[in-house]
């Protein structure tokens, strides 16, 4: 009977062991351990998508070049009023808006981040 009660007991601290080890493991792979909390206190293992949390979106990765779109969302940003695509070229696109009362037009370069370009 002792025999089994020590069977039993050292079976019980490795698993004890096991489980402290595996939720570092399992968050570093995307998998998560679930065994209960005061809302709800169901077991359960779940898997999390990867790409939503690395900034891939389902419009896919960002471009490698700046676009009308996100010229006219970091004007927006910089604080201009009723933006507009005024001007797009090759190399710059120009956005217009109001700030503080005053017409204002941005110059915006091609490159990735869509830099503003000063003349």
């Amino acid at each position: 009977m002792i025999r089994i009660l020590k069977s039993a007991a050292l079976a019980t601290l490795i698993g004890i062991g096991t489980l402290a080890a595996a939720p570092a493991t399992a968050q570093a792979e995307g998998i998560y351990l679930n065994f209960g909390s005061h809302q709800d206190s169901r077991f359960g293992a779940h898997m999390r998508d990867r790409n939503v949390h690395r900034g891939w979106y389902p419009e896919g990765p960002r471009r490698r070049f700046c676009t009308a779109g996100q010229a006219l969302d970091k004007a927006r940003r910089m604080g201009l009023h009723r933006a507009r695509i005024f001007d797009e070229g090759r190399r710059t696109i120009k956005v217009s808006g109001r700030k503080f009362g005053e017409r204002v037009v941005v110059t915006f370069g091609r490159q990735r981040g869509c830099p503003v370009r000063y003349y």
